[in-house]
């Protein structure tokens, strides 16, 4: 089976990473934000190339600009494991702004990683006026961490047809080639659900000890954590699985700021673009009004939907009777939707959930 090559983009916060990302993935998938550590979870996504494809990640900012240690030590760690399971980097500078101690540090944690052969493209941004990548080139170059400077501008769309271009023969030399194996048809499934129910634990639950320090997802108990939309691709049973795992959807009056809003309406694209959507509930807490939205939303878009009620290790069995039974009463209109118990820390009912989407599924290709 072909692997399919990974390109991650790293930099300090707010040097262009995720305007790049949504402008190579050509569609706004990553949070554009001024503020600094908007991106907190590493965004995923298939780029299909010319030559070949490959999966892109932005990571979060490494370097600080938040006022949470713990979370940004956090995304500091993620940012790390991806330019560990890397082939390609991508390595934003601001091209407008002097080389802080941020950037210092990411260029001595690349010039390590040299030794391992990744190799690295650097990526100036914000180049609008031609004259700036003049006065910097001679400082970039000295750097010693790449012969390939490729100066972008978001702008005025300028270098992106280059970097698409070099990406792939950087690909290509490391004798990476178009992957035949992930099927067009792979089911798109939107894990949805109130904040902090364990959606993110879930997916991560899905997948091996060994692959789970590869994972693009950060865990969290801080609600709120994926605020993007992350992709993760799960084979069970030689079926390709497209998870998305959506910011956690609150009632519209309850986002605070532009970037929760955003997250809020991506939340709801993500579910339109979906085959199937998975509801996760937490089985501590009673059925919300809010838990009603989010099931009505998935039932008026017409999707395939599987309900979870997780974190079951966490109630008695008498418990957890009691709140299958609620969830029945209290969403009559998803009688057709299954309820599965599960617990993310335990692992229990996780391979049923693939066996009903594929019954699911199955149902929607026969309409």
């Amino acid at each position: 089976m072909a692997k399919i090559p990974t390109v991650a983009i790293i930099g300090r916060p707010n040097t262009g990473k995720s305007t790049l990302f949504n402008t190579l993935i050509r569609r706004r998938k990553a949070i554009v934000s001024d503020t600094p550590g908007t991106t907190r979870d590493q965004v995923a996504g298939l780029i299909e190339g010319e030559e070949l494809d490959y999966l892109l990640i932005d990571t979060g900012g490494m370097g600080g600009g938040t006022a949470d240690k713990e979370l940004e030590d956090d995304v500091h760690q993620q940012s790390v494991l991806a330019l560990e399971h890397a082939d390609l980097i991508l390595f934003t500078l601001n091209s407008r702004e002097e080389l802080t101690r941020n950037d210092l540090e990411i260029i001595d944690i690349l010039r390590k990683q040299k030794k391992s052969h990744v190799p690295v493209i650097l990526v100036p941004t914000k180049c609008d006026d031609p004259r700036t990548i003049d006065s910097v080139l001679p400082e970039y170059y000295s750097l010693g961490i790449s012969e390939d400077i490729i100066a972008i501008s978001a702008l005025h769309k300028t270098g992106l047809p280059e970097l698409r271009s070099t990406i792939e023969e950087k690909l290509l030399s490391l004798h990476f080639e178009r992957s035949p194996d992930l099927k067009e048809d792979a089911p798109r499934i939107a894990i949805i659900g109130r904040p902090n129910v364990g959606k993110s634990s879930l997916v991560n639950a899905f997948m091996s000890e060994t692959q789970r320090g590869k994972s693009p997802l950060l865990v969290s108990t801080i609600p709120g954590t994926t605020r993007d939309a992350v992709d993760t691709v799960i084979k069970y049973h030689e079926t390709d699985y497209i998870f998305t795992d959506t910011a956690g959807i609150k009632r519209k009056k309850d986002t605070k700021g532009d970037i929760e809003t955003y997250a809020y309406f991506r939340s709801v694209k993500e579910v339109e673009q979906c085959d199937i959507t998975v509801l996760v509930l937490d089985a501590t807490t009673p059925i919300s009004r809010q838990d009603k939205r989010i099931a009505g939303l998935a039932v008026e878009e017409g999707k395939g939907l599987v309900i979870l009620m997780n974190k079951i290790d966490l109630v008695s069995t008498e418990e957890k009777k009691l709140r299958q039974q609620e969830i029945e009463l209290q969403l009559q209109f998803c009688k057709f939707a299954a309820i599965i118990p599960v617990s993310a820390e335990t692992k229990e009912g996780l391979l049923k959930i693939f066996d009903v989407i594929e019954m699911v599924q199955r149902n929607r290709t026969r309409r």
